[in-house]
């Protein structure tokens, strides 16, 4: 019986075994660079298109609670455009190396202002249901630059945010919060609200 080589193709693939000749050490060490390969391909694209955050203090709620882990979705402002209403992580301006998550409120070109508690757009109330409190303090009416938007927390008295140091490059987004994954109990795809104006008739 020749022990030299033994090969058997199975719907393309052709282990071989051999007792001489290294060629079973050849094509395991094949196999595992492959297998490595193509996980390092996986983990960067996945690390490309999707990051993970942790929500750091009480800015958001009641919508997001502290410690609260999450997926962000870094391709969603590659093929699209931010919205009304996304919640979205971003660099600080004034201090890069920081991450933070808030509402976007106010587009490019959109006059912005917040007073007696109501953010209006182009004069215009918004209807913000998903908020903690009405704002206590005031922002005076000013026109979102071109490629900048005005981000607020969903707790508006405890957040860090565009009423403080204004309004946020475009450049600077990093995602669109997508998925809660930790704790448990708060796993969910991450809502976000529709923001409408309110009415001529409501209170």
């Amino acid at each position: 019986m020749n022990y030299e080589r033994r090969c058997r193709r199975i719907k393309g693939w052709a282990p071989c075994y051999s007792f001489q000749g290294g060629i079973v050490i050849k094509t395991a060490l094949r196999d595992v660079l492959e297998t490595a390969l193509l996980t390092l391909v996986i983990f960067l694209g996945v690390r490309l298109g999707v990051q993970n955050f942790r929500v750091e203090g009480f800015s958001m709620q009641p919508t997001l609670q502290s410690n609260q882990y999450l997926l962000v979705n870094k391709v969603a402002y590659m093929v699209g455009e931010p919205q009304r209403g996304d919640i979205v992580v971003f660099r600080l301006p004034q201090d890069p190396k920081r991450d933070l998550i808030k509402r976007i409120v106010a587009l490019p070109g959109e006059e912005v202002e917040v007073r007696d508690g109501v953010v209006t757009i182009d004069g215009k109330p918004l209807d913000e249901p998903y908020i903690r409190d009405k704002p206590l303090y005031f922002f005076n009416k000013k026109k979102v630059p071109e490629g900048e938007y005005f981000v607020l927390g969903d707790n508006r008295n405890n957040s860090f945010d565009s009423h403080v140091w204004e309004f946020l490059p475009r450049e600077y987004l990093i995602g669109k919060a997508w998925v809660s994954y930790w704790p448990v109990q708060a796993w969910a795809v991450v809502q976000h609200n529709s923001v409408r104006f309110a009415s001529a008739t409501s209170g």
